[in-house]
């Protein structure tokens, strides 16, 4: 994937955390380890690998957003990003 298509990609996906954070019933602290990174779809100045990082956390935390158990489908997603973005961050 090319840097443009991974920036816009964490663009979309920061729409969508954008709109489980305005859910009551999402636990607004998923998204903590996504904020804390510090790396949003506008700083282009940054890595091709931050911006994979940031979009596997972000994945991961949606996909528990959704998720009901960590058996569901989006549990089991929300593994996986964890794991890609353990991956990602060794990287960097």
């Amino acid at each position: 994937m090319h840097k443009d298509e991974l920036l816009e990609l964490h663009e979309q996906m920061v729409t969508i955390m954008e709109y489980f954070s305005d859910l009551e019933q999402v636990d607004s602290t998923l998204f903590d380890p996504y904020e804390e990174l510090d790396v949003t779809p506008s700083d282009v100045h940054m890595s091709k690998s931050e911006h994979k990082h940031a979009v596997f956390v972000l994945g991961n935390a949606l996909a528990n957003a959704m998720s009901e158990d960590e058996f569901s489908d989006a549990g089991r997603v929300g593994k996986r990003m964890k794991e890609l973005a353990e991956d990602a961050e060794r990287k960097l």
